[in-house]
């Protein structure tokens, strides 16, 4: 079997090893590929491994090798899974292998605006404390995020993630989800959007990326927002509407934006949130970590051997 990844390199820079995939076929590795190198890189290929690169209906069909399509993410957006089942070719994803890393990196969003670590750390680089003439000081807001309302919008593995973590820092949850309040853990209440515009302090997205959730964060919703209220995204970018964002983080409406995601990566240098006030962003790492990357290979490279013993793993075209 000839097996092409076409853009390795998000996943394994260089401190994993492909020893296990090359087990199971005569495998290709490009770090990147460009739109117009995909089919001259994949035409020959039995199983393609993709995180981003995109296999619209017309590459799925001009490849007329393919069998099988790996992504090596959650989402498999970038795959035209209805060409793909006309077509007979299986499409996996990877459920799951950043649950902790993502709620970390989201609870860790919440400490730098309560605790500004990296803004201190900066100053004092800089000499601030050393020519300070108190044994202390500060220039930004700190508080405790204990007694703060964090609201929850998507309740699935991330989601009950993070609000066991922030249960367990002394913040009351509240969650908007599809489960009945009868389900939910204690520590955690079940709420309307409007409910959670009105009284929480930190809104935290981790629903997926619908047409009734695309920019479900905007002006309007906004509007109805406690003044000072942190919103925290490591859902998908485009659950916000980012100019509206930036104009309420400039008026003072929100107390600040978090984000590990935005609608277009890389932005672009001119996007108004990285020129807004309170912003913190980082550049979609929340699943990155050593080990979540490591749970990621293994699944990606067990897909691909359940696929080759006839028992296809994690289907999502079935």
């Amino acid at each position: 079997m000839k097996i092409v990844v076409v853009d390795g390199y998000g996943m394994n820079p260089g401190d994993l090893s492909w020893d296990a995939l090359r087990q199971l076929g005569d495998v290709t590795i490009y770090d990147r590929t460009a739109e117009d190198e995909v089919y001259l890189r994949c035409q020959k290929a039995d199983i393609i491994l993709t995180n981003k690169v995109v296999f619209n209906a017309e590459l799925i069909w001009e490849l007329q090798n393919l069998k099988y399509i790996g992504v090596l993410a959650t989402g498999y957006n970038v795959i035209d899974t209805q060409a793909a089942s006309d077509r007979g070719i299986v499409v996996t994803n990877i459920p799951a292998y950043s649950t902790e890393s993502v709620a970390q990196n989201t609870i860790a969003h919440m400490l730098a605006i309560a605790n500004r670590v990296e803004h201190y750390t900066e100053l004092n680089k800089k000499g601030r404390w050393s020519t300070n003439p108190d044994f202390t000081y500060w220039d930004t807001p700190l508080f405790e995020l204990a007694g703060k309302n964090l609201g929850i919008v998507g309740l699935g593995r991330i989601g009950m993630k993070v609000a066991e973590i922030a249960h367990a820092m002394g913040m009351n949850v509240y969650a908007v989800t599809s489960k009945s309040a009868i389900e939910l853990p204690d520590g955690i209440h079940k709420c309307t959007m409007e409910n959670m515009y009105a009284n929480c302090d930190f809104i935290s997205l981790h629903c997926p990326l619908l047409k009734q959730t695309t920019e479900m964060i905007n002006a309007a919703t906004i509007s109805k927002m406690k003044q000072g209220t942190v919103i925290i995204n490591t859902g998908r970018g485009p659950l916000v509407n980012e100019n509206d964002v930036a104009e309420a983080l400039h008026s003072g409406q929100l107390g600040g934006y978090c984000a590990d995601v935005m609608c277009e990566e890389p932005p672009a240098a001119d996007n108004p949130l990285l020129s807004a006030p309170n912003v913190f962003i980082t550049p979609h790492i929340a699943w990155a970590s050593l080990e979540a990357r490591r749970r990621l290979m293994s699944t990606a490279v067990n897909n691909v051997k359940a696929f080759l013993e006839g028992t296809p793993i994690n289907v999502v075209n079935k």
